[in-house]
């Protein structure tokens, strides 16, 4: 299994006048406009997805929708409480084997620090190691048996720049 980690790409500031609730923040017009050349790039990359999981904050959502249309897969792409910020990392891993289990190729998009703790759980069995992910920025992890766990290799992690210059 091939599973890929999204951060959501920029979107507006905290405590923004108009929006009272963090889970509302879009992102802001330059965070779509390197999104769709983070997809482009993704897109180059021969990736092949399965399914899309994304948080259901609004700025992760529409990250997740971005690449969604890119790779086609309006079908396969689902909103996932357990990829909120603060859900227990654990509890994504337990609704892709209950849920998903014949996926292969699937995207998280959400938010960090989850995110960082997920992959350093699967990657250690620690959720401590110091692994940046920066907004719009992709992980790709090789799994053999998922597991909430020491389970994973690190196949790359890339920044949003490199991305989207792929995307151009």
């Amino acid at each position: 299994m091939n599973l890929y980690i999204l951060r959501h790409a920029i979107a507006t500031d905290a405590g923004t006048p108009g929006i009272e609730n963090d889970s509302q923040r879009p992102l802001t017009q330059e965070g779509a406009v390197k999104m769709r050349s983070i997809a482009r790039g993704m897109r180059k990359l021969d990736l092949q997805l399965d399914l899309v999981l994304s948080s259901p904050y609004v700025r992760a959502r529409q990250t997740a929708e971005i690449v969604a249309n890119e790779f086609k897969l309006k079908s396969e792409f689902h909103v996932n409480s357990a990829l909120v910020p603060g859900a227990p990392e654990g509890k994504i891993i337990a609704e892709i084997t209950k849920r998903y289990p014949q996926k292969n190729n699937i995207l998280l998009v959400g938010h960090e620090p989850s995110l960082s703790a997920l992959i350093s759980k699967l990657l250690s069995g620690d959720s401590t190691l110091s692994i940046t992910m920066k907004k719009g920025g992709l992980c790709r992890l090789n799994i053999d048996s998922l597991a909430y766990d020491r389970c994973a290799d690190l196949e790359w992690l890339l920044y949003p720049f490199q991305l989207a210059e792929l995307g151009r």
